[in-house]
């Protein structure tokens, strides 16, 4: 009984500041646990971890050759993990940065109906495309590596550059505020074990520039013709160009209203879709 009673005095009163540390801290691990979840980096964490749990063990036990060994190994684990889970920290950082907690949302350009009407046609005609839009997070790095444009967005400038055989065909367009900035422009592919193994190289490259930014990626297959949208490291296959018309709408934060170039578009024949633009005169 005096056991138990020394036991229950010695344990520390919770206090609201104590509950409070204690959720922050609880959230963290499990951010940091989903973040790793289904990567590499997953069994990396898991490998350091048995390694520490040896360690306890070791000293536990009184293994003193195991513990002088791993003694070595231990103060290194910091440098190891900074240089192993790089990518994932960056990604971290950069989701961090992603909420914009005093600027006002995003205004989606007019232009935007440009790229909705170009992918509509690509789609139909089987064009491979991968149009990439930018938000906070700068993608200049990006930009740099293919053919500088700066030039208006416009549906008939898209599907040439789309065209099939034309030399600014492969890699992808990178759209910033109201200007295709670049085209043929080389993107990170994802190393998610999780995505499925029978996405080509665009989707790959699609899925890979959102794990490194906030950016929205835009793809047309080229085998099937069918729309897909990622973000955040996730890629939706399959949908309609309303649905794509709707996703962007929600990734940048606008409330749309009136008719949408993907309205207008499902509302046209086949035939028109897949016919080139013809500009006012």
């Amino acid at each position: 009984m005096l056991l138990l009673r020394s036991i229950v005095s010695s344990v520390p009163k919770l206090s609201l500041t104590s509950i409070v540390d204690i959720v922050v801290v609880a959230f963290v691990i499990y951010q940091l646990l989903m973040i790793v979840r289904g990567t590499r980096a997953g069994h990396i964490l898991i490998g350091i971890l048995t390694m520490v749990a040896v360690y306890a063990l070791s000293v536990w036990m009184g293994l003193e050759a195991l513990r002088s060994v791993l003694s070595y190994i231990v103060p290194y684990t910091a440098i190891a993990v900074i240089v192993l889970f790089q990518s994932e920290i960056r990604r971290t950082l950069a989701r961090i940065g992603r909420k914009r907690w005093f600027a006002r949302g995003f205004k989606r350009p007019e232009s935007m109906d440009e790229i909705l009407l170009a992918l509509g046609r690509l789609s139909h005609r089987k064009a491979g495309a991968l149009v990439v839009l930018e938000r906070d997070i700068g993608l200049r790095t990006f930009v740099e590596s293919g053919v500088r444009l700066d030039a208006e967005i416009s549906a008939d400038l898209l599907m040439a550059i789309f065209e099939p055989g034309g030399a600014l065909h492969d890699g992808s367009v990178i759209v910033q505020k109201d200007r295709i900035s670049a085209a043929a422009c080389f993107l990170p592919l994802t190393t998610n074990p999780a995505v499925p193994l029978n996405l080509g190289t665009r989707h790959r490259a699609a899925i890979g520039i959102t794990e490194e930014s906030d950016c929205l990626s835009l793809v047309v297959s080229e085998e099937t013709g069918d729309l897909s949208i990622a973000a955040h490291g996730e890629i939706h296959r399959g949908v309609s160009l309303a649905e794509l018309d709707e996703r962007i709408n929600a990734h940048f934060g606008v409330t749309r209203q009136g008719t949408s170039a993907a309205g207008e578009l499902a509302e046209m024949p086949s035939e028109a879709r897949s016919k080139p633009m013809e500009k006012a005169g």
